[in-house]
């Protein structure tokens, strides 16, 4: 089994079995969860692809498995299913065990205007990289849907993101090279910023983010959509 595999598989392994766990009930929430995943899984799929043919990242052949779909690694794939589901899930824990672990609307508007602004800097910097360019604009136009739909959404994700970094740090830390000999992803450093948390890239925080959130947004809109087609056949 190959390293990018054993990660993904351990970091979705607890929260799947924990899914069941009574006072989260995370199952439940699968009808819309699924094709949330695999909605937002495609356009960060098809970014990947034309990155890698870019030679803006890759992928080491020694800590992979070798099946390769599309230029991109099977574990690649995986990824985009196994790592927002286990996010979302530390999201809906702290939601059960923690209800009233929220922001204000004041520091949330503060702090969502303050990262708005940090990242159109970073795109204007690095208007001719495409990883951070495009990376950046998508989590700038993530939190302007996400503040346009209310619902308190980043009044919690702010801070389940702060818990979320835990564990985004660890896997990521080791897929870009911390405590192993070499990257198990590679990102070409004329093509990123070069500002590194540990090993991790900062634009990867960017792209967690916004993969995490579009989820959530997605997924609350089919719960909002059935709850609607409930009412109306009643």
């Amino acid at each position: 089994m190959s390293l990018y595999l054993i990660l993904l598989i351990s970091s979705v392994i607890i929260p799947f079995f924990l899914s069941f766990d009574r006072k989260v009930s995370f199952y439940r929430i699968w009808p819309f969860l699924l094709p949330a995943l695999v909605i937002t899984a495609i356009p960060f799929i098809l970014a990947d692809i034309f990155f890698t043919g870019r030679g803006i990242w890759g992928f080491n052949p020694r800590y992979n498995s070798g099946i390769i779909i599309a230029s991109l690694p099977l574990e690649e794939w995986l990824f985009f299913i196994l790592i927002p589901y286990s996010s979302i899930f530390i999201h809906y824990v702290l939601k059960a065990y923690f209800p009233d672990l929220m922001l204000t609307d004041r520091i949330t508007r503060i702090t969502t205007v303050i990262l708005t602004a940090v990242l159109l800097i970073g795109v204007i910097l690095n208007s001719e990289r495409a990883y951070p360019a495009l990376y950046f604009s998508v989590m700038i136009i993530v939190l302007l849907i996400s503040i346009s739909a209310g619902k308190k959404l980043l009044n919690r994700f702010y801070i389940s993101f702060l818990i979320i970094i835990i564990p985004f740090l660890i896997i990521n830390g080791i897929l870009t090279g911390s405590f192993i000999a070499e990257e198990v992803v590679w990102y070409n450093p004329d093509e990123i910023t070069g500002i590194r948390v540990f090993t991790v890239p900062v634009e990867d925080f960017t792209y967690g983010f916004s993969l995490i959130l579009l989820n959530l947004l997605l997924m609350n809109y089919f719960r909002r959509w059935s709850h609607k087609k409930s009412e109306s056949q009643k």
